[in-house]
């Protein structure tokens, strides 16, 4: 989730808000919680759903173009099978909306279905216009920044760089206030392929790959069969964007500005929402 400054089988992921600061260290790797899509070759074609409006589904392309860019994934845009509003998943792909979702703190969320402990099953990104109809975040550079992260979510991507106060890394896995850097983090660096590399492709497993950002180490492998298929029912049907349906509290840090919750169906089936807030959390979410 990307959440907007003032003062998640599934995944939600957020990105806060706040200031620059001294140089970035390097992250050791950003696999989320090896979450992956079980495939039986690379590149393996995920499908996005389009359910946007004509600002953000340039935003869209561009991302596709950019993840494109890495030798395991093929993102394709399809048209959408969402309504914008409750952007419900589809099994085995994911479905990318625009709405006015309200003032809520975060400017986006990203979600993933997990099933069998790792394997991620379907993935919605949401973008919220009740913020990008503002000046301050109604930019290319902003627009491109949290489309870019959410949309990387949905395959195990995590953050790069979790210090507010940090340089900017050049990627959109980083934590920023000024998208537009110096460097720009509007789009992936190599260390996010390299990720990728480490995540998804066998030829990697055991070798580490490092930048000046970055490191991991593959733990890469093809799977037996795909992850197209059902969930149970009550996975679909709870209305995880209400934050009293997140679950327990399993992480906290940041002064309560980064959380982790969880919400655990049995069966290696649980939804797992990670926020990061820019305000302080509302209500007693247990920080």
């Amino acid at each position: 989730m990307f959440k907007a400054p003032s003062r998640r089988l599934l995944v939600r992921a957020s990105l806060a808000v706040l200031s620059l600061g001294v140089a970035a260290s390097t992250q050791a790797n950003h696999s989320w919680g090896g979450y992956h899509w079980a495939r039986t070759s690379n590149p393996f074609t995920l499908k996005a759903g389009n359910n946007l409006t004509s600002p953000w589904e340039v935003r869209l392309d561009q991302t596709i173009g950019d993840w494109n860019q890495s030798t395991v994934l093929d993102l394709t845009k399809v048209a959408g099978g969402a309504k914008p509003r409750n952007c419900r998943p589809t099994s085995g792909r994911i479905e990318v909306c625009n709405a006015s979702y309200g003032n809520n703190g975060w400017l986006g969320v990203a979600s993933i279905w997990i099933t069998g402990g790792t394997h991620i099953t379907q993935g919605t990104a949401k973008m919220n216009d009740y913020y990008f109809n503002q000046p301050q975040y109604n930019t290319d550079s902003w627009r491109e920044l949290v489309m870019c992260q959410e949309v990387a979510h949905t395959f195990g991507l995590d953050h790069q760089d979790e210090n507010f106060n940090n340089a900017n890394l050049g990627t959109c896995m980083d934590y920023t206030s000024k998208p537009d850097g110096p460097p720009s983090n509007t789009a992936p660096n190599k260390g996010d392929y390299d990720e990728l590399l480490c995540i998804y492709d066998p030829a990697y497993n055991g070798r580490t790959l490092t930048t000046s950002t970055h490191s991991c180490t593959g733990t890469g492998h093809l799977d037996s069969s795909t992850t197209i298929g059902q969930l149970p029912p009550a996975m679909n049907n709870i209305d995880f964007s209400n934050p009293a349906n997140w679950g327990r509290l399993v992480k906290s840090g940041n002064a309560g500005r980064t959380q982790t919750f969880e919400q655990d169906f049995g069966h290696g089936n649980k939804v797992i929402t990670f926020v990061i807030w820019a305000e302080a959390p509302r209500g007693n979410r247990g920080e």
